[in-house]
């Protein structure tokens, strides 16, 4: 079975893809949050409705300083795994 663990850097695509992020501010740091990376809550938002669309995956706070970066990959992941895709 192939590995389909959601990483960082595939939050870093989704986030240039549909939140426009430039390669140049992305981030290796699980501890960094929206705002560190320069995004704001409109960007959150379409993130949240991306990982709802790709994943079923959805986080609960609209809010984008709630969360880490990590935090984000790590619901994902652990929704990925309980849903047996990964």
């Amino acid at each position: 079975m192939p590995d389909t663990t959601f990483t960082l850097s595939d939050l870093m695509t989704l986030l240039s893809e549909k939140a426009g992020l430039p390669t140049t501010s992305h981030t290796t740091d699980p501890e960094a949050r929206f705002c560190d990376i320069g995004l704001d809550s409109l960007a959150f938002l379409s993130m949240q409705t991306e990982l709802q669309d790709r994943f079923g995956t959805e986080m609960p706070d609209d809010s984008p300083d709630r969360y880490t970066l990590g935090e984000i990959v790590e619901q994902v992941d652990a929704h990925q795994r309980s849903a047996g895709m990964a």
